[in-house]
């Protein structure tokens, strides 16, 4: 709530939990996101987009969840501030147990910290599977994560007009 500070936003994340718990929940959001608290008393509006997605998950955290649902937290970051919000996310998972489901296009971020993955084209899932077998999915490699089959990097330029042979479609 961009009109709100950080702590005010903290506070509606938690309406549903006993008032006793807010300050020991604020206290693992900040342990998550040290930024926020540095700036507990910012307008969420006036925070850069990282620092605003990582408010929405420490928001959605007060409540104690046993499931997350993130859609796209890399949407708009820089590679280092993604790079960081899915360590916070993976260690989420591991540590607190919150089963998390992310829905993300950048395949290489997803799967490297998913257990599971499904992979889906115009709304119907045409791959599944590990993370592991994914990612070693020659498929999966060629067109979501630009590597040839010998699992060299392709240029954009050589793969912009490539028409994708997607074997899973025919």
């Amino acid at each position: 709530f961009e009109d709100m500070s950080v702590e005010d936003n903290l506070r509606c994340g938690g309406v549903s939990r006993p008032a006793r718990e807010f300050k020991a929940g604020v206290e693992r959001v900040y342990d998550y996101f040290p930024r926020l608290k540095e700036r507990r008393q910012q307008l969420a509006g006036y925070m850069s987009g990282g620092e605003q997605q990582m408010l929405a998950i420490g928001r959605a955290l007060i409540a104690k969840p046993r499931l997350l649902l993130l859609d796209e937290p890399s949407l708009g970051l820089a590679p280092l501030l993604v790079e960081e919000i899915f360590d916070i996310i993976r260690r989420i998972n591991r540590d607190d147990g919150v089963t998390i489901l992310l829905v993300e296009q950048n395949a290489r971020a997803a799967l490297g910290i998913a257990d599971v993955g499904f992979i889906m084209e115009n709304g119907r899932i045409v791959l599944d599977g590990t993370s592991v077998e994914l990612l070693g999915n020659p498929d999966v490699q060629e067109f979501y994560l630009g590597l040839s089959h010998g699992g060299e990097k392709r240029r954009y330029r050589d793969v912009k007009h490539y028409r994708r042979r997607k074997r899973w479609l025919g």
